[in-house]
C-alpha cells in the first residue's frame, strides 16, 4: 500500500526543494572558504568569463591567483577579482602608468598605435596614432613618457609641450635594432633594451642588423654606453630595477629576426648595480620553469618588497600564462593564471596597488597587497 499524500504534504516538499534550488549560487561562490565546490578558473570548462559584467567568482580570494608559498598570502588583496578591462587588440604591450593623468597607456604594435584607459569613467580611447610601433613605455619623475619604437628603431621621450626628444637610435654610429622596453634610474639615466623583435613586418619592419641584442644606458648628458652585451643576455627584453636601485633584473627572451647564434632560453638573470652605475656579478635569477613547464618570461616589476613580478608566455600550456611572482632570493611564490599569454605588466591606480597586466589581445587588472616600487 502508498501512504496518500496530502496537499500541505506537496506543497511543503516543492519549498523545500526551491529553497535548495535558491541557496545553491550562494553556496557555490563562497565555497573556496571549505571545501570547495569547482570554482570557474582559465582551466575550467566552460572557461571562466573575466570581463566587467562576468558573474562572481570570488569569496575571499580569486581562484586563479595562486599561493605557492605562504609568504604571497601577504601580497595578495582579498576579494579583489581579477578582470578584463579591455580586448580588441592584436598585440598589447608596455603598459605604463601616469600618476599625473591617472590613466593607463600601452601599446597594441602590430597595429601601430597606442591606447589609454581612463580611471575615472574605464574609458579606453586611441592615445597615440600611428606610434611607429612602439613596444615598451615607461613615465619618468617628471611625468614625462618614454617609448621604445620599432620601426623608427629609438627610444624617444614625450615632453610636456607635445614635442618629441629622441634618447637614443644609434651606438657607436650604428643604428639600434628595435628598442623593447626602458627603465629610468634614480639618477636620471635612462636603461632600455634593444632585442630584434621589431625587425619583422608584423610589429615593425625588415631591416639589416648593424648591432649585436645589447642593453644600453643613457646618461643624463645624452651619452649612450653599453651596459649589457649580447653574450650575457642575448635577446633582452623586460628590464626592471630593485627598489633600492642596487640590482637590474634583466629577461632574456627566445631567438629573433636575424640571429645567427642560439638566441635567449627564456631565462631572467640580475646584477649588481654600483654606485658608478657600473654592472657586475651577473648571475641566473630563474629560468622559469614551473612544473616541468617553461613560462617564457618578457616584462618585469618589482613591488616596494623586492618581489619581482614576471610576466609569462606559457604558449598552449593551459594554466601557465599570466604571471609568476618570485622573492628577492629566487623562489617562486605565487602565480596569476589568465587565459592569453602575458607579455607586460605594470603598477598603477592612485596607490599603485593596482596590477595591470597586457596580454595577447587584452588588458586585464588586480588589486594586490602591495605596491609597485616606481612610477611607470
Amino acid at each position: 500500500m502508498t501512504t496518500p499524500i496530502t496537499r500541505r504534504d506537496l506543497l511543503a516538499a516543492l519549498g523545500t526543494a526551491a529553497g535548495a534550488a535558491l541557496a545553491a549560487p550562494a553556496a557555490f561562490a563562497q565555497g573556496r572558504q571549505g571545501a570547495p565546490l569547482s570554482a570557474p578558473t582559465v582551466i575550467s570548462s566552460p572557461p571562466r568569463d573575466f570581463g566587467p559584467g562576468a558573474p562572481p567568482t570570488t569569496y575571499f580570494s580569486d581562484p586563479d591567483v595562486l599561493t605557492i608559498d605562504p609568504s604571497f598570502n601577504a601580497l595578495v588583496q582579498p576579494n579583489a577579482s581579477l578582470t578584463r578591462l579591455w580586448t580588441g587588440a592584436l598585440w598589447v604591450e608596455g603598459p605604463a602608468w601616469s600618476s599625473q593623468g591617472r590613466y593607463l597607456v600601452w601599446s597594441d604594435i602590430p597595429n601601430n598605435r597606442q591606447l589609454r584607459w581612463l580611471e575615472d569613467d574605464g574609458r579606453v580611447a586611441v592615445f597615440r596614432s600611428p606610434s611607429n610601433n612602439s613596444n615598451g613605455n615607461t613615465f619618468d619623475p617628471q611625468g614625462r613618457q618614454l617609448s621604445c619604437e620599432h620601426v623608427t628603431r629609438r627610444v624617444v621621450r614625450y615632453e610636456h609641450d607635445g614635442s618629441v626628444t629622441v634618447i637614443a637610435d644609434a651606438f657607436q654610429g650604428k643604428r639600434l635594432n628595435s628598442p623593447n622596453d626602458v627603465a629610468v634610474h634614480k639618477d636620471g639615466s635612462i636603461w632600455f633594451t634593444d632585442p630584434p623583435y621589431g625587425g619583422q613586418l608584423y610589429e615593425g619592419a625588415l631591416f639589416a642588423r648593424e648591432l649585436p641584442t645589447n642593453v644600453y644606458r643613457v646618461d643624463p648628458g645624452g651619452r649612450v654606453d653599453l651596459a649589457i652585451p649580447e653574450d650575457q643576455v642575448p635577446d633582452p627584453n623586460g628590464l626592471a630595477f630593485s627598489p633600492d636601485f642596487r640590482r637590474l633584473y634583466v629577461s632574456s627572451t627566445g631567438k629573433g629576426p636575424g640571429d645567427t647564434g642560439p638566441g635567449g632560453k627564456g631565462d631572467v638573470f640580475v646584477f649588481d648595480v654600483g654606485a658608478d652605475s657600473k654592472l657586475s656579478n651577473r648571475r641566473l635569477f630563474t629560468d622559469c620553469t614551473i612544473d616541468e613547464i617553461k613560462c617564457g618570461p618578457d616584462g618585469l616589476r618589482c613591488d616596494v618588497a623586492g618581489n619581482l613580478w614576471v610576466s609569462s608566455n606559457a604558449g598552449r600550456a593551459l594554466g601557465y600564462s599570466g604571471v609568476t611572482v618570485w622573492n628577492p632570493a629566487g623562489k617562486l611564490i605565487g602565480r596569476i593564471r589568465l587565459p592569453e599569454v602575458c607579455g607586460n605588466i605594470a603598477f598603477g591606480g592612485p596607490k599603485r596597488n593596482r596590477l595591470f597586466m597586457a596580454a595577447s589581445q587584452s588588458i586585464y587588472a588586480l588589486y594586490v597587497a602591495t605596491q609597485g616600487a616606481a612610477p611607470g
